[in-house]
């Protein structure tokens, strides 16, 4: 017999196996990895650097886009499907593959390649995403089950502490021994590349995807021997029944006032913080010109404070609940954005910077860590602020929703980043478009209940 207590760590294991899909490849490594190939790429069709770099941005956005836009269509139904029938573990299972098959496959993108290599790239990273989010929708709505309404705050917060703190783990063996700098060859220690690792093929620095592979199969096994199903009776999929109980939930929602300002609230800011993760390495490899070494250390210190401000974000929220833990995330977001908008080498919004000394580097940092810190409070609040509005009998069909409210502008925001860089011809400018997207959510927050439709 599990005991409620191994359960909830259990849960807390898939954020530790899932998070490095985030952090490794999303943000800090292939991220800033494939854009280091498509500049290559751009730049042997005749573009210039800047136009290269704003090439390989878009891109990036558009195969993000594309991605999210799946997720958005299928989870509603998925979640839907997932309650008819009684079973979720049984979803998270099968889109483990996704994940596992997805992440490996990102070793077959090398350096030099084709149009055809770009495209791989990006389709083989957006399934592994797609197994990602659909597994951590199927996860999520085991959260109402784990412990008392009072308590989930906590427990949130501390699934994703413990999540960021597995992705910094990687991130640390990732860039001490396992994945050269392009320049040196050598790994952030110093080492040469283990297991025979060709850095002249990035071979290091690829390895990501089978590294972020293994490491979730190896800690999705405490996930699976603890966490177990509440008992019920077996059902069929019954997709009529499904989508008629899909149906009935979105009509609901015209008398739901707080839920829907929520759900179009998250539309809009988690969106902007999922494209601000997605680009923040490649806007750091093309503005900045940061190594993926240094583009990695900026990754640590978001790590860091993510994971400390996720744990004291989760007593805030049982203390004072989720809202006002959101909207402070969200303000502070907006003026992180700000700054990367009006920031280049020689100066942040007409203030002068000196191009040759380290001001710049510095900057972004600080705008790292404060990413790191409210993303990391911003994520663990809202998932508690959905169960807030959630029926537990009905939790995967209500996440499935939550989902889609998290990548409707998911698809949204990549696009705008993408359009926005091709009309500029600059990726600082490339990311304006978020700053409307997060005030767009903070001011749907007006119309949102702290307690959600809770009772008690």
């Amino acid at each position: 017999m599990v005991s409620a207590r191994k359960r909830i760590w259990g849960w807390y294991f898939f954020d530790w196996a899932s998070q490095p899909y985030n952090t490794l490849l999303l943000t800090f490594v292939f991220g800033p990895y494939f854009a280091e190939i498509a500049r290559g790429y751009y730049l042997g069709t005749g573009l210039d650097a800047e136009a290269a770099a704003a090439a390989a941005q878009s891109y990036w956005g558009w195969g993000l886009a594309i991605s999210s836009f799946a997720i958005a269509i299928l989870a509603p139904i998925l979640g839907a499907i997932a309650d008819t029938t009684g079973r979720r573990l049984i979803w998270v299972w099968a889109f483990s593959i996704f994940y596992v098959a997805g992440a490996w496959a990102l070793w077959w993108v090398a350096p030099g390649g084709d149009a055809g290599t770009l495209f791989w790239g990006v389709a083989f990273f957006g399934l592994g995403f797609i197994g990602m989010e659909f597994a951590t929708i199927f996860t999520n709505a085991l959260m109402p089950t784990l412990s008392d309404h009072e308590d989930l705050g906590a427990i949130s917060g501390s699934g994703f502490a413990f999540g960021y703190l597995g992705g910094l783990v990687a991130l640390v063996i990732m860039l001490g021994f396992i994945a050269d700098n392009a320049d040196t060859g050598l790994t952030f220690l110093g080492l040469t590349p283990p297991f025979g690792l060709d850095p002249e093929a990035r071979e290091g620095a690829r390895a990501v995807g089978p590294f972020t592979a293994i490491w979730y199969i190896v800690f999705m096994i405490p996930f699976f021997l603890w966490v177990k199903e509440p008992k019920t009776a077996p059902q069929g999929v019954h997709l009529g029944r499904a989508m008629r109980q899909l149906g009935d939930l979105l009509a609901s929602l015209r008398f739901r006032r707080s839920l829907s300002a929520y759900l179009a609230s998250s539309l809009f800011y988690r969106d902007a913080l999922n494209a601000l993760y997605g680009f923040g390495g490649v806007y750091a490899s093309g503005v900045l010109g940061w190594s993926l070494t240094q583009i990695g250390v900026f990754g640590i210190v978001g790590a860091v404070t993510a994971m400390v401000a996720a744990w004291l974000g989760g007593r805030a929220d049982r203390r004072w609940g989720p809202k006002p833990v959101i909207s402070i995330s969200i303000l502070v977001l907006i003026v992180v954005c700000a700054i990367i908008v009006g920031m280049t080498r020689e100066s942040v919004w007409g203030l002068p910077l000196d191009p040759a000394g380290s001001a710049s580097d510095r900057l972004f940092f600080l705008c790292g860590a404060l990413i790191g810190a409210a993303g990391g409070t911003l994520q663990a609040a809202s998932r508690t602020m959905m169960v807030r509005h959630t029926d537990p009998d009905h939790a995967t069909e209500a996440f499935g929703l939550f989902a889609l409210s998290g990548k409707v502008a998911s698809f949204l925001s990549p696009a705008l980043i993408a359009l926005a860089t091709q009309i500029s011809g600059s990726q600082r400018i490339g990311i304006s478009p978020l700053i409307g997207l997060f005030l767009i959510g903070l001011l749907l927050l007006v119309w949102v209940n702290p307690r959600g439709e809770q009772t008690r």
